[in-house]
């Protein structure tokens, strides 16, 4: 007998017990939730398609992983702090071995996060995840796009172009031996999002955005937001062992520039900041790169050796033909 929706809830994505401010979760027609005192809710939402967002064929437990993980990425952009989510799924068919898989990823990624899932719907479909976060931050301290001023420094965390190459590993384009197969693949399902950095970042940065489409697209739409633009120095780009190893330089650069599907923060800072920012990376709190500045006009340059180069894509965009 085929098992319905309401069991697929019950059975799967229902846990006993709330906490983190939960009154009511899920199994009725709402949640109903106490935002903390004196912070504001920061909301996100994103969704995932198999075949554009994930191959089809992904282990469930790693697109659960992988769905929960980049929406939390939104939240640590804006330096709040993980409180619930809603899952909204569609599925083609309720094969329980699947549900179990992608159950488990979930549930893991929340609770390494410490994030209550409240609610959701499943329906029948083509393959996709739809996640709403919720987050809190202190209230008017959340991160924009728009506080980037002339003369600010352009960061980010980590590394770039990881996701890239594992994409390209994915599609039998790159090959990295079995302990760079590791590796990527751990970066492009199972992205770390920047959310400690985020809430320490909210304190002495200008602006942020998470790095989901390419740091020049996602740089752009802080210069956009901010009215200024931006210069960024490709010699500075901050790439892993990998990619310097296994991937020829000018590839790299590209992957590193308009990869997408990084997840790391690409933020400015007030130079008066620089010194605050140096203790917190001397302490291991966060790991950060000087990568540009912020310029007055439009729009992102790079440069190489100083000279403005002309970069061929600037990011992923979805919907490109």
């Amino acid at each position: 007998m085929p098992i319905g929706e309401f069991d697929i809830i019950k059975k799967y994505f229902t846990r006993l017990g709330c906490g983190r401010g939960v009154q009511l979760g899920v199994g009725d027609d709402c949640a109903l939730l106490s935002v903390p005192e004196g912070k504001q809710l920061a909301v996100s939402m994103d969704t995932l398609v198999a075949g554009v967002h994930f191959p089809k064929n992904s282990d469930p437990e790693l697109i659960a992983e992988r769905a929960l993980r980049v929406n939390l990425s939104d939240l640590a952009a804006m330096g709040a702090e993980p409180l619930w989510f809603t899952l909204g799924l569609t599925l083609p068919d309720a094969d329980p071995l699947w549900l179990n898989g992608f159950s488990q990823g979930l549930f893991n990624a929340a609770d390494e996060f410490y994030c209550v899932l409240v609610g959701g719907d499943t329906t029948h479909g083509p393959l996709s995840i739809t996640i709403q976060v919720h987050g809190a931050i202190d209230a008017d301290h959340a991160l924009l796009r728009s506080g980037a001023n002339v003369g600010d420094l352009v960061l980010v965390t980590g590394t770039l172009g990881d996701a890239a190459a594992a994409l390209a590993v994915i599609q039998g384009r790159l090959e990295v031996g079995e302990q760079g197969f590791h590796y990527l693949m751990q970066s492009f399902y199972r992205p770390k999002p920047q959310l400690h950095e985020g809430q320490l970042l909210a304190h002495i940065a200008s602006a942020a955005i998470d790095i989901s489409d390419g740091l020049i697209a996602d740089l752009g739409h802080i210069c956009e937001e901010s009215l200024v633009g931006a210069i960024i120095d490709i010699d500075r780009l901050p790439l892993s062992g990998l990619m310097e190893k296994r991937v020829e330089p000018v590839q790299a650069v590209m992957w590193a520039l308009s990869g997408g599907d990084d997840y790391q923060l690409c933020f400015t800072l007030p130079p008066q900041n620089l010194n605050k920012l140096e203790i917190l990376i001397k302490q291991g709190k966060i790991n950060a790169t000087i990568v540009g500045e912020i310029v007055s006009g439009s729009g992102v340059t790079c440069l190489k050796d100083g000279k403005p180069v002309q970069i061929s894509a600037s990011g992923y965009n979805h919907f490109k033909s």
